[in-house]
């Protein structure tokens, strides 16, 4: 799947997951304020999905410059990479990004056509984020055996990538091989991801699903109807604490509680160096209207008040392996991890 955001005629469409799937409709986007705006009012989420958006963003971003017969100054750039770095704070793949097309202004700068050099490097973001997802998952599959119940929270499939998928990547190339598989999916509350994005990506690819809220999750791995668990990653710090969506730790805790491998996949540009560990990871929390309204219906008490995080952080004693496009990380993670990067 690579048509829930593509870039024609000066303009970025994105495929607005929120009315997914009941509704296909696309949101235009022609300039940066549009493209801020879709990635934090959850338009499109997934956090190599919001840096692929954020590369396009700062290519719109140059054009609105260009476009009042300006030059494109560093100044510039550093207002477009803000504007955009304020979006999403956790998912550390923005910013991974933000950084490849800052780096590429600094080559490009004072060339004869640099809005032309900035969409190419935007492109190959795009273009190399399905590679690697495609090349992930083909590792991850060796992970998954015949017959296995996998279940996943939240939304870490095409929809969330550049096209392929992280988690969803890892089900689908184990269900291409001819393993005989099924899946369950928790709602993901209060956005549920899992029941609206998830549960419609694999039933488009035939492949079998149940859908689940996810405090049914601890009995179901009690009666043994969980094999393997996969999750997608927002950041990775460099011990291996990792930030997924909120309720990943309890899912992370019911796993190791029952004795259930717990994988993580994600790309190489979801780990964060830079990041020792969980506690210094920025969760965002948005605003708790979002968990007592759904699609403008009143859930509860009209002045009660409800917080909402978007993400929460497991412990990477809890995770079995990390997934990537250069092979499967074991532990001990705090010597693997650096080795990406070397």
């Amino acid at each position: 799947m690579t048509d829930h955001i593509y870039w024609k005629d000066g303009v970025l469409y994105l495929l607005d997951q929120r009315l997914l799937p009941f509704k296909v409709t696309y949101v235009k986007c022609k300039d940066l304020k549009d493209v801020a705006l879709a990635i934090s009012n959850m338009t499109v989420r997934g956090a190599p999905l919001i840096g692929i958006v954020a590369a396009y963003g700062v290519v719109l971003g140059i054009k609105e410059v260009m476009r009042m017969k300006k030059p494109v100054t560093e100044s510039n750039i550093q207002t477009i990479l803000n504007k955009l770095g304020h979006t999403r704070p956790t998912a550390v793949n923005l910013f991974w990004a933000l950084q490849k097309m800052a780096r590429a202004y600094e080559n490009y700068k004072g060339g004869d056509d640099l809005f032309q050099a900035m969409l190419e490097e935007a492109i190959a973001i795009h273009v190399d984020d399905i590679e690697n997802n495609r090349m992930l998952s083909l590792y991850g599959a060796e992970l998954i055996d015949d017959g296995d119940t996998i279940l996943t929270h939240c939304n870490a499939g095409a929809l969330a990538t550049g096209g392929y998928g992280t988690a969803l990547g890892v089900v689908r190339a184990a269900h291409e091989s001819g393993k005989k598989i099924k899946v369950i999916a928790t709602e993901t509350r209060p956005y549920m991801q899992g029941a609206r994005l998830t549960v419609w990506e694999l039933m488009q690819e035939k492949i079998p699903v149940e859908l689940i809220p996810e405090n049914h999750v601890g009995l179901m791995a009690m009666r043994k109807g969980i094999d393997k668990v996969i999750v997608g990653a927002d950041r990775i710090a460099k011990n291996g604490d990792t930030a997924n969506k909120i309720g990943t730790f309890m899912l992370a805790l019911c796993a190791h509680q029952f004795e259930i491998p717990f994988f993580v996949a994600a790309p190489v540009s979801t780990f964060d160096p830079r990041t020792q560990n969980g506690t210094y990871i920025d969760i965002e929390e948005r605003d708790g209207n979002e968990v007592k309204y759904l699609k403008g219906a009143l859930l509860t008490v009209k002045d009660a008040k409800a917080r909402y995080f978007g993400f929460d952080v497991t412990p990477h004693k809890l995770i079995s392996n990390f997934i990537t496009e250069k092979g499967i990380i074991a532990k001990p993670f705090k010597k693997y991890i650096p080795m990406l990067f070397r």
